[in-house]
């Protein structure tokens, strides 16, 4: 660790904890942090606190929302009737930014990984089973990552919710095989979308 006081080596350590930043970025960060006015240091440091105190889950989808309800479950706009399955609200974010898909969503908050000793119990498979009846969803889009997880979790729903007669779409494999929803470009991603296919 670099020689300096320790609430910077606090932050430099917290900085360095965070996906794809190493020590120099960290290091990097902490010192634009100690430049930067105090106003905009203290203001990064409250969205932290705030985003950790107000931001839950959707009751209905689990995604992130500061309400009951996210403001996609509560647009009377969205298409009810369709139901996009994602692994994580970073990729409902990436699909949203297509601005091309109009119905709602369901966040599984993971995928099937053995393993990883997760199952099908530890997601929200349950609750999406429950969604078809309750909000007479037509068509469930199953937009999980291409990975071998991704693939085994669409699966295992699309035989969950065979008995339901509901229709039961994947996306197409225009997203490159291991990849992940949340880094694809928005046209990959319509592509995708609009090539989805009747899981059988």
């Amino acid at each position: 660790m670099v020689n300096c006081p320790q609430p910077m080596q606090t932050l430099i350590q917290c900085l360095s904890g965070l996906p794809g930043i190493g020590e120099k970025t960290a290091i990097r960060l902490a010192l634009f942090i100690m430049n930067q006015p105090e106003v905009d240091a203290m203001q990064l440091a409250r969205s932290i606190i705030d985003v950790r105190e107000k931001v839950s889950l959707c009751r209905k989808c689990f995604n992130f929302s500061d309400s009951d309800l996210c403001s996609i479950c509560s647009n009377t706009k969205r298409d009810p009737g369709v139901l996009c399955v994602v692994e994580s609200p970073g990729d409902l974010m990436a699909i949203e930014k297509t601005s091309h898909y109009r119905g709602r969503y369901h966040v599984l908050q993971g995928v099937i990984a053995p393993l990883e000793g997760i199952g099908p119990d530890q997601l929200k498979i349950r609750e999406l089973v429950q969604r078809i009846d309750i909000d007479q969803i037509k068509e469930v889009i199953l937009a999980t990552n291409p990975t071998v997880n991704g693939n085994a979790t669409a699966l295992y729903i699309s035989q969950q919710l065979l008995v339901s007669g509901v229709k039961i779409t994947r996306i197409a494999q225009g997203v490159p095989s291991g990849g992940d929803i949340e880094y694809i470009d928005e046209v990959t991603l319509r592509n995708a979308l609009d090539g989805r296919r009747e899981m059988k």
